[in-house]
């Protein structure tokens, strides 16, 4: 949380895209994490690196995100990294495109390094859904494309996060500050 210069609260949000070896918490590791932090108008701080994964990133991921193994082979490992992530995303509300996902990686990852992340989520999937129902699809590349969002470097953390961010923005203005933000 943030003052503003009148002393009122202001919410800050913590928005994230993570790439990874495969779509299993439990069994995968995450390969590469982005974290706009938002103050519910603009991005205003932003965190991305690479991560050295404890295991092969198969090759249909490698095809699908560009990361190789040689990529995050000098790359830091999660426990590396793991404090600035736990910092940056405590006392916000962590935010994503299809939130159950990157958030069950991150809260998966920082727990076996001993960070206990409790904070409220939102799904921007959800939101766009709820604020701009009638949208030919709901992946963010596609839903990008239809709303005038530049959404480049796909299926890569920093390219994701912006649109994501920028997306965010948007919902933010739709819903006029309603309760959807409050949480």
């Amino acid at each position: 949380m943030q003052r503003t210069n009148f002393g009122k609260i202001m919410k800050l949000y913590a928005i994230v895209d993570i790439e990874t070896t495969g779509g299993n918490a439990s069994s995968g590791s995450i390969t590469e994490i982005a974290v706009a932090i938002h103050n519910g108008k603009e991005v205003i701080e932003f965190y991305e690196t690479l991560v050295r994964p404890n295991q092969y990133i198969p090759y249909f991921i490698q095809q699908l995100t560009g990361i190789t193994n040689e990529m995050v082979a000098s790359a830091p490992a999660f426990d590396e990294v793991a404090d600035t992530i736990y910092h940056l995303l405590k006392d916000k509300v962590f935010v994503a495109h299809n939130v159950g996902f990157d958030y069950s990686f991150v809260n998966a990852h920082l727990q076996v390094h001993g960070y206990k992340l409790n904070v409220p989520k939102l799904c921007t999937v959800k939101l766009s859904r709820k604020l701009m129902p009638g949208m030919t699809s709901y992946s963010l590349g596609k839903l990008c494309t239809e709303i005038g969002i530049n959404h480049t470097a796909r299926h890569r953390a920093g390219g994701d996060v912006q649109a994501t961010a920028q997306l965010f923005s948007m919902l933010f203005e739709k819903a006029n500050y309603t309760d959807f933000f409050a949480r």
